[in-house]
């Protein structure tokens, strides 16, 4: 089969043909029709984190298939269920977090296309209790950035502790920050769309956001302070540190942060206007399966829709390249076929 294979840290991507995986007890093998690029891949590529993925590696955790065949003891799932490969790969099922309904903290979990091998490739083996089972109203290219940017974010909003009415603000438009939008804008709250390009402010216009800063051009802190009287909540999607200090400082009296991005840097917090303004900050990692379900399902229901382009396998070096400069609107979708 052909894929997208990481070889060496800051090293271009290698397109060969390498061995179709054999399907293990309890997995399924895939065959895959899509995959969104994510910017985590570009951090695997690259091996940016403290925690280094496996090497070699095929990236990707937004695959899009079909199940070809099903392993020893499968039972869920059928020959022809359409599967995605998410970020959260396995998890053990048995520790506390697992047990409570928090399996994205599991310290066993494995994560697709990063621990193990993912789904820039033509099959994937995954295991069947944690593929997400796509809904028949969404098509393969339009369910792929669902698996991660949007599952994400939606899990972001959701511990972000906002009702209905509040005021969200989202920084960084790009391809996790215009889904964001959406889901906040469907999940009832008011919406500040925070960027450094006019372009992906227009883009925020044209999906709903209620109010946008261009955060090169004027202060945002003072923007949403004068504008909204502060945030309830506040989602750091951008990949810089100084947006996450914008983020932290937007956010009014008893709100919250919630930290996505992931920027190789501090977060200095300041404890006496964090205490004093009871300020709550916490990070968000993807969504669990049930937490997949419901983000899919809004965007079976036509209330989120990615904004898309479609790119063959054999093109990954030259999207990773514009990922790494800015220079993509929305997200990309890798094509098999």
């Amino acid at each position: 089969m052909k894929a997208a294979v990481v070889n060496e840290f800051h090293q271009k991507l290698e397109v060969k043909e390498v061995a179709v995986p054999e399907v293990g007890y309890g997995e399924v093998l895939v065959k895959i029709k899509t995959c969104g690029v994510c910017h985590t891949d570009l951090h695997a590529a690259h091996g940016d984190w403290p925690v280094k993925p496996k090497l070699p590696l095929i990236p990707g955790h937004e695959g899009v298939g079909v199940v070809e065949k099903l392993g020893e003891g499968v039972t869920s799932l059928k020959l022809g269920d359409r599967v995605g490969i998410p970020w959260l790969f396995s998890a053990c099922g048995e520790c506390d977090y697992c047990l409570t309904g928090w399996e994205t903290l599991c310290q066993k979990q494995l994560n697709g296309g990063y621990s193990a091998d993912g789904a820039y490739a033509e099959y994937c083996v995954a295991p069947a209790a944690y593929v997400a089972r796509i809904p028949d109203e969404l098509g393969d290219v339009e369910a792929a950035p669902i698996l991660c940017a949007g599952v994400t974010t939606y899990k972001a909003l959701k511990v972000a502790n906002v009702k209905p009415g509040d005021w969200v603000a989202i920084f960084g438009i790009g391809g996790l920050g215009h889904v964001a939008l959406q889901y906040a804008k469907a999940m009832g709250y008011n919406v500040v769309a925070v960027d450094i390009h006019n372009e992906k402010l227009e883009l925020a216009k044209e999906l709903g956001a209620d109010v946008t800063v261009n955060s090169s051009e004027v202060d945002p802190v003072e923007a949403i302070t004068e504008q909204v009287g502060g945030v309830h909540g506040a989602i750091s999607v951008a990949v810089t540190k100084k947006a996450f200090e914008q983020a932290y400082k937007s956010v009014r009296r008893g709100g919250s942060l919630v930290v996505v991005g992931l920027p190789n840097a501090e977060l200095p917090i300041p404890i006496f206007d964090t205490v004093l303004n009871g300020v709550t900050v916490k990070g968000s990692i993807v969504g669990t399966r049930k937490d997949m379900q419901e983000a899919l399902d809004f965007a079976a229901r036509g209330k989120v829709r990615a904004i898309i382009e479609t790119q063959p396998l054999d093109k990954i070096n030259e999207v990773l390249e514009r990922m790494e400069k800015g220079q993509i609107n929305g997200r990309v979708v890798l094509t098999m076929e």
